[in-house]
């Protein structure tokens, strides 16, 4: 299969995209080598190859989760570009409907 100026017009399209005429030329081109890359792929012979799901056997390597750092209630408030000594102030961000 070969990518021809409709074929990129259509892609393009689909992809909302707007190509002028040199970029088409370009995408062209990029696009056959794709295409040829693939074809190469295609020729290997992969009968005796087990599919490839995971990359290591490893399961679930996990780690305890450990604290390292604590701070209090009044050290993160020191932060807050806007406080109430109790509680963090933000800007209204849901309106009610009536």
């Amino acid at each position: 299969m070969q990518i021809d100026k409709d074929t990129v017009a259509k892609i393009a399209h689909l992809a909302r995209l707007e190509v002028n005429e040199q970029e088409t030329e370009t995408l062209m081109t990029d696009m056959n080598k794709i295409l040829d890359f693939m074809a190469k792929l295609n020729e290997v012979d992969t009968e005796n190859v087990e599919p490839l799901i995971y990359m290591t056997d490893e399961v679930n390597t996990l780690r305890e989760d450990v604290v390292k750092q604590e701070i209090t209630h009044d050290e993160a408030l020191l932060n807050a570009p806007q406080q109430d000594g109790k509680h963090f102030l933000v800007a209204k961000v849901i309106e009610q409907k009536k």
